[in-house]
C-alpha cells in the first residue's frame, strides 16, 4: 500500500504543492500573530493554506473528477477539517506545553507550527485522493 500511493508522481506533485500551501500558511499565522492568539493564527492560517491547496491540487495534482467545485470542495473542507485538528492540537501543545517543560524558548512557536503542519501530510493525501478528488462514478 505505501509504494502503491506514496512512491508515485501524483504524491511528488502533492508534496510540492502541499510544500507551497504550507509557507502560505507559515507566512499568514506570522503575520497573523501580531494580532491574534497562537492558538486563533494557527487556526485562519490554516484557511488560507487550505484555498491555495485546494485550487493548486486541483489544477496540478489530481485528474479531473467530473463532480461540480461544491462537492470536491465539501469534501476537501472535510479532510482539511481532519487535518487542522492535527495541526492545531500539535503545534499548541508543543509550543505552550512541551517545549517550555523541555527549555525550548527559541522559535518555539516556528518549530511546533512547521512539526504540526508536517503531520497530516499523508492522512491528506488518501483523503483527497479517494474524497475531495474521487472520480465521478
Amino acid at each position: 500500500m505505501i509504494k502503491k500511493h506514496f512512491f508515485t508522481p501524483q504524491f511528488a506533485k502533492f508534496l510540492l504543492v502541499g510544500g507551497l500551501a504550507a509557507v502560505v500558511n507559515f507566512v499568514a499565522r506570522i503575520i497573523l500573530s501580531l494580532y491574534l492568539s497562537y492558538g486563533w493564527a494557527v487556526f485562519v492560517a490554516y484557511l488560507f493554506g487550505m484555498t491555495t491547496a485546494y485550487f493548486l491540487s486541483k489544477i496540478w495534482v489530481f485528474d479531473k473528477t467530473g463532480r461540480s467545485v461544491a462537492s470536491e470542495a465539501y469534501y476537501f473542507t472535510i479532510v482539511n477539517i481532519i487535518a487542522v485538528i492535527q495541526v492545531w492540537f500539535i503545534s499548541v501543545i508543543l509550543a505552550q506545553y512541551l517545549f517550555p517543560r523541555i527549555g525550548v524558548f527559541n522559535y518555539s512557536e516556528e518549530i511546533a507550527h512547521f512539526i504540526g503542519l508536517s503531520v497530516p501530510i499523508f492522512t491528506s493525501f488518501l483523503g483527497h485522493k479517494y474524497m475531495s478528488f474521487k472520480q465521478k462514478v
